[in-house]
């Protein structure tokens, strides 16, 4: 997802569904390592979230 994050600006869980196909508790995972590890910036919360880089 850096990988989208970083061509786009931005990216939504619904936009990475979209691209993968892998399950949204997986996604929501694997988003909060790469926020916890410095990668992302989260910004808001709930279904209007959405990462860019750091």
């Amino acid at each position: 997802m850096v990988e989208v994050a970083r061509e786009h600006g931005r990216v939504t869980i619904g936009e990475a569904i979209k691209l993968t196909a892998a399950s949204r508790n997986t996604l929501e995972q694997h988003f909060r390592a790469l926020v916890r590890c410095g990668t992302l910036n989260q910004h808001g919360s709930g279904r209007g979230v959405w990462y860019d880089l750091r």
